[in-house]
């Protein structure tokens, strides 16, 4: 049975990345972002204008979905990310004793799109719904981290001081996001709320374009050790969980 073409899987990354993000990419920012050689990408997106599923503006020339493509402007429906994460999620929860996150970037925030109570019978509220900033989670920091096209850069946030851990200067934050990249995901320790810890990793759709973000969270000395390393039982299991729920992406 014949392979995948290679080239048809870039091609369609490259709509998914213009379709997921709200405004037009450069293309070294296309190439950047789906670890393309420079002369590859620009073969690409030049076919893919050619037959009219990309747009340049001719003024900046960058790169826009084709008038033809606009419904790729929704990389992938919430509700489907939702259905491929919830097994893995659920089990996720149970492995850990944590409760399990789910986000989206949603403007200047990430919105949950789902939540695993942590399996302890402790009073907790469903949080799905809510929007959560982008520079003061493991979700939201995971989303700067490995999504940087579809996301604001660290220096144009609001880096609201919610609690007395949180990041309010934006080369420290570009450093903890770096970081999260070098060592495969993100976390933060009591940030946002007080004593409440998460760690993140990405969800990654065709052609490795970042969907989503799975977390972990629950008190802060619960996920991380001395120095502020997650759990190696942990890193482990979220990190497993999401190559999965990546694969079923595909």
């Amino acid at each position: 049975m014949p392979g995948a073409i290679q080239s048809i899987e870039r091609a369609a990354a490259v709509l998914r990345l213009l379709g997921g993000t709200g405004r037009p990419l450069g293309l070294n920012e296309i190439a950047a972002a789906l670890d393309l050689p420079r002369p590859t990408a620009h073969g690409i997106v030049r076919t893919l204008r050619d037959v009219g599923f990309v747009d340049q503006d001719m003024d900046s020339n960058r790169y826009m979905l084709g008038s033809g493509l606009q419904e790729l402007g929704h990389l992938r429906d919430r509700h489907d990310l939702r259905a491929a994460a919830m097994n893995w999620a659920d089990a996720l929860a149970g492995s850990s004793g944590l409760a399990v996150h789910l986000g989206v970037v949603e403007h200047r925030t990430v919105r949950l799109v789902h939540h695993v109570f942590r399996p302890d019978g402790s009073h907790q509220r469903l949080r799905t719904g809510e929007e959560l900033p982008l520079h003061a989670t493991a979700l939201g920091k995971c989303l700067l981290a490995f999504a940087p096209v579809a996301t604001p850069r660290p220096g144009d946030l609001d880096l609201h001081p919610w609690t007395g851990r949180t990041c309010t200067v934006a080369a420290t934050l570009e450093k903890h996001l770096a970081t999260a990249r070098h060592r495969g995901w993100a976390g933060d320790t009591g940030e946002f709320e007080a004593g409440v810890g998460g760690a993140a990793a990405p969800l990654r759709a065709s052609g490795g374009v970042v969907v989503g973000a799975l977390g972990l969270v629950g008190p802060a000395e619960e996920l991380f050790g001395v120095g502020g390393e997650l759990r190696p039982r942990l890193a482990e299991q979220l990190l497993g969980a999401s190559r999965e729920i990546s694969v079923a992406l595909l």
